[in-house]
């Protein structure tokens, strides 16, 4: 296996540099004058026409690495990495500023993103330089300045097309590629964001570039017309409208205020692809290809699994007003802490899907999964009512859950955990992970101090989660395990609480067409989706060399006219849609009926599981109520809890203090305040022993 892995990943690494250096060189004099000509007397052939050379050269490379990333995940059953390997993702991975907009950037960032910008300064240069110094296009008799102006509008589109052959890897969100890089759709959201800021401000220029050159010439309403046999400007026109109303609705300032507006408008990303490819063609279609193909597999399995219903076991609501929702699952479905789960209640929304943190470890727990979810926005609220209501049963539907390939804390001497409100929550699953690997005698475990921020009492009821209900003292005696709570609205602990606000845990019945959550393709769910993506792209290649070869070809050469040069495109996204659907489909369902068997165990295995209940909150500790002897390891807790009223925690005092342990790792997810204070202190250089990492799901 050992060998395998490293064969594959050797293969991977070639055909990525092979990929990025025609990246490189596709703007240059020497390909388009020297190389091209070549290329395309040998691979635009009668099969493929034009958008050979970009399909061979640009498509196929990323293509296969993505079905040799299914190999690569599939075999690593349980990842490893050699010490030295592990050491060198640390130093790429620490902190090198904390700047807005930016936000948290590490060596790794910085430094391919370094890499990208040159890319695109490289790439204009060269194309700059062949519009004016090698071939200038004047088609319209304009002045030479004017047209070199156009020609600047011109390449800077081009760049701008650059950024959409990486837009979607970022939001792939069952993505093979992500993983090699140790990356998961969550923590690269980032990269989609400054893509898209990028792209869209480069195709705004090439926009406005070409609205005054046609001013300048007179020829304003080329704006709105469409060539049949070359680039339809309208098409571009549109795509630009929708672009700038997606762009608009995504900024920060308006995202926040009106999630909704937001929501709704990015969905529009289908008819922008449409009318781009349409502006561009089938030829330039076939160079961002490989992001958009897999993006839509994502996408269409990802609606094949939110079809099922997801047996809802319980819920349970916490003093805080805060949800913990419990769900079956099969024993087959594995995920790591800090996953998250995507949450769709019809009876609340027909459109809306919200993530969600993961609180269970599916090791620990192997027939249920837990997410916890925090009263705040009208679709929480709404799902909050609904769940104190009357109601015996919830219509749900999940995606997911979604993580990082591989989660080791093992290799830290020690772990400080730091969290803000709900930001504790993937630290429950970190936690309880470390139970399950405690169980192992022979595993070395971190030492391991929580520090969690709250606004208000009642928010402590959050430490409940940390235990599973049905935990043994047995199961946690080698944790060693420090909480340090802070209360910072109130100056001391109330001297009363109320009853009605104690935990409660309410039970559901199982509805005839709930099922427990499953990977969307069962066990081996790599290997599948490499099954998936090999065969639809196959499948691609053949419809679209049988379409272009006996109904393409024969227009081009034997009736004296050009094929309608809108239609390319469209065929290009019409048969890609087609083998998508028909692969995912086959393969979906192929799956489905193999894996009836396992869930129909899971649910029997469910339904006989009994939790016990508490009958008072957890959270009542802190107000000196008695608890029964059942709850002795949740007095373990309490005895390991220290609890700070009307302050902030010292972030510097207390990372700083960790300097004698020889190897720390510092996790934190909270307020972006939090987060970036965090990593200004561990890239300081006052403690060299700190390793950085921010969880954030801000979407």
């Amino acid at each position: 296996m050992g060998n395998m892995r490293s064969l594959v990943k050797m293969l991977m690494v070639v055909l990525f540099l092979g990929w990025i250096f025609v990246w490189i060189m596709i703007s240059t004099n020497l390909f388009k004058s020297t190389w091209t000509p070549k290329l395309a007397k040998n691979l635009s052939t009668t099969y493929f026409g034009p958008q050979g050379t970009n399909l061979v050269l640009l498509t196929v490379p990323m293509m296969f690495i993505a079905v040799l990333s299914c190999v690569y995940l599939h075999v690593q059953k349980k990842p490893t990495q050699p010490q030295r390997e592990w050491k060198l993702k640390r130093r790429m991975g620490r902190v090198i500023m904390v700047m807005n907009p930016l936000g948290i950037v590490t060596a790794t960032e910085l430094t391919f993103s370094l890499l990208f910008v040159a890319l695109l300064a490289w790439s204009l240069y060269n194309y700059l330089y062949i519009s004016y110094h090698v071939h200038l296009h004047n088609d319209d008799n304009a002045k030479i300045w004017q047209a070199k102006f156009r020609a600047f509008g011109l390449r800077i589109g081009y760049v701008g097309h650059i950024c959409w052959a990486f837009l979607f890897f970022p939001v792939t969100r069952a993505s093979t590629i992500l993983p090699i890089f140790g990356l998961t759709s969550e923590s690269s959201i980032k990269y989609h964001i400054w893509l898209g800021h990028i792209s869209n401000f480069l195709f705004l220029v090439h926009t406005v570039v070409f609205l005054i050159y046609w001013a300048m010439i007179n020829k304003l309403m080329e704006t709105f017309a469409w060539n049949a046999t070359y680039v339809p400007n309208l098409a571009g026109t549109i795509a630009m409208v929708i672009g700038i109303a997606m762009w608009v609705t995504s900024l920060p300032s308006f995202r926040r205020k009106k999630f909704e507006i937001f929501f709704y408008t990015h969905h529009l990303y289908g008819l922008f692809i449409v009318f781009y490819v349409i502006h561009v063609g089938d030829s330039w279609f076939c160079m961002i290809l490989p992001n958009v193909f897999l993006f839509f597999i994502d996408r269409f399995l990802r609606f094949l699994q939110s079809t099922k219903r997801s047996r809802l076991v319980s819920a349970r609501t916490l003093p805080s007003d805060n949800l913990e929702l419990t769900f079956s699952k099969t024993p087959g479905l594995h995920y790591t802490p800090t996953s998250i789960l995507f949450l769709h209640v019809p009876s609340i929304s027909k459109l809306q899907w919200h993530p969600f943190t993961v609180t269970s470890s599916s090791n620990l727990e192997k027939d249920t999964l837990s997410v916890v979810i925090r009263k705040q926005g009208s679709w929480t609220q709404k799902l909050y009512t609904q769940i104190s209501s009357s109601i015996d049963s919830l219509e749900v539907s999940t995606e997911g859950p979604y993580g990082p390939n591989s989660f080791d804390v093992s290799r830290h001497n020690s772990l400080i955990l730091v969290s803000g409100g709900s930001g504790i929550t993937p630290f429950i699953s970190v936690i309880r992970e470390l139970i399950f690997q405690s169980q192992n005698q022979s595993t070395k475990l971190p030492d391991v101090l929580l520090v969690c921020s709250f606004k208000d009492y009642h928010d402590l009821a959050f430490l409940d989660l940390i235990f599973p209900l049905d935990i043994s003292v047995s199961d946690i005696s080698r944790l060693n395990l420090r909480i340090e709570a802070y209360v910072t609205r109130e100056d001391k602990k109330p001297e009363t609480t109320d009853d009605h606000r104690l935990l409660q845990t309410k039970w559901f019945k199982p509805q005839p067409l709930d099922s427990p959550i499953s990977p969307v393709l069962g066990p081996n769910n790599f290997l599948w989706l490499g099954v998936v993506i090999l065969s639809s792209f196959v499948m691609f290649l053949l419809l679209i060399g049988i379409v272009t070869r006996y109904y393409i070809y024969p227009v081009d050469h034997n009736t004296g006219s050009i094929y309608n040069f809108s239609y390319r495109g469209l065929w290009d996204m019409f048969l890609g849609c087609v083998c998508i659907f028909i692969s995912s489909s086959i393969v979906f369902l192929w799956r489905k009926k193999q894996n009836k068997e396992g869930e129909k165990e899971s649910k029997k295995q469910v339904q006989s599981v009994e939790f016990q209940t508490p009958t008072s909150s957890p959270g009542s500790w802190f107000h000196g109520h008695e608890r029964e002897l059942e709850s002795v390891p949740y007095q373990s807790i309490v005895q390991a809890t220290s609890v700070h009223f009307g302050s902030k925690p010292n972030l510097k005092k207390i990372l700083l203090d960790a300097e004698g342990s020889e190897d720390v790792g510092v996790m934190v997810c909270g307020p972006k305040k939090m987060r970036h204070e965090v990593a200004k202190i561990c890239s300081s250089g006052l403690a060299k022993n700190l390793h950085f990492e921010a969880i954030s799901f801000n979407w």
